[in-house]
């Protein structure tokens, strides 16, 4: 049997045997189905197509409600954004725990309020409550979806020779939390002024404009949130859903500085570690400068960091002049520096 990571998500290979084997009753429509590394599913309605995505309603309430609700909502509507489909509905159930104040879960549903209304998604039912053994910052779960035509959507499959690119870079949600809940450490490295730079990344933590603007690029074949084991983990799951192999070179795929520091800061390898944020797309080389472009104009630094090659060539990342075979890193090194640190 598959060993469970102590920490995070199971392992592609657990999902494999145990989870994707088993999914209720078979049915047609549902044209994108479970899968590791791919963030939504899709029904298919005809002419249009339905889009959903679910995670944990994160709540880490040591941020503040306000940063902690914004988060919230953009990891569920980034996972329905890399579909190439705008989210447009939300369902939520909130299992609270006994100690939230009526204070603090009006400021938090005034943010998801404020935030869905920005991001034109619509709250259409849920459930509310406070139970024992609930507690941050995992406190429910819920659903996003999104609604449009069936030419809008990018299903995950990426192609052979189709371009790697990559928006943000590495370590976004890695660098974001960890400045969040840690600046003492990095400012007695680097001082106030970079604690509020590292600070301010935490906004830079969702992929729905990234994914939205690749999509209009066009030609785009595959569109993935790297979240948990970051940037490697991501690329992975991308090459071992769609069947094919990549090039990768390491020194194409942005570090931001403040991000660098960060992660030396607290001894976390950037490309493993957690980076909601950062947009993970393959599309047809014709295009790719075109995405990029379009990215950058936004204000989103994006760069073209490989190539997608056949299976049986595997993952190789270029370093310089050398080289290695990249495999799934298994546990996300952000989780244990994470725990380490709140221990402190």
């Amino acid at each position: 049997m598959s060993e469970l990571p102590a920490l995070g998500k199971i392992n592609p290979e657990f999902f494999k045997k145990f989870i994707y084997p088993k999914l209720g009753n078979l049915d047609p429509s549902v044209i994108v189905k479970p899968q590791s590394g791919v963030d939504f599913g899709v029904v298919d309605l005809g002419d249009k197509v339905m889009v959903l995505s679910t995670d944990p309603f994160y709540i880490a309430n040591g941020l503040g409600m306000e940063k902690a609700a914004w988060f919230a909502v953009h990891i569920l509507a980034s996972d329905v954004a890399v579909s190439g489909i705008a989210p447009r509905y939300l369902a939520v159930d909130l299992n609270l725990p006994p100690e939230i104040t009526e204070d603090e879960l009006a400021r938090m549903w005034d943010t998801v309020d404020s935030e869905c209304k920005r991001l034109g998604i619509t709250v259409v039912t849920g459930h509310t409550a406070r139970y024992a053994g609930c507690n941050y910052p995992f406190v429910g779960g819920a659903t996003v979806f999104g609604i449009d035509k069936k030419e809008k959507l990018v299903r995950p499959q990426a192609k052979i020779g189709d371009a790697v690119i990559i928006s943000k870079g590495a370590a976004i949600e890695t660098t974001g939390l960890m400045a969040a809940y840690f600046p003492e450490y990095l400012e007695e490295r680097f001082g106030k002024e970079f604690v509020r730079c590292a600070q301010d990344v935490y906004y830079q933590m969702s992929t729905v404009k990234d994914a939205l603007i690749v999509a209009k690029s066009g030609k785009v074949t595959a569109m993935h949130d790297a979240t948990e084991c970051g940037v490697f983990g991501g690329l992975y799951e991308i090459a071992s859903h769609s069947q094919v192999g990549m090039n990768i070179w390491l020194d194409k795929i942005i570090i931001q500085e403040v991000v660098k520091k960060t992660c030396e800061c607290f001894d976390i390898d950037p490309y493993r570690a957690i980076s909601e944020g950062t947009l993970l797309a393959t599309l047809d080389k014709s295009n790719a400068q075109k995405a990029v472009d379009a990215l950058n104009k936004e204000g989103i630094p994006a760069s073209i960091a490989g190539e997608v090659v056949e299976k049986e060539n595997g993952i190789t990342v270029f370093e310089g002049k050398n080289e290695f075979k990249l495999t799934h890193p298994g546990t996300d090194p952000f989780w244990q520096k994470f725990e380490e640190y709140l221990k402190k």
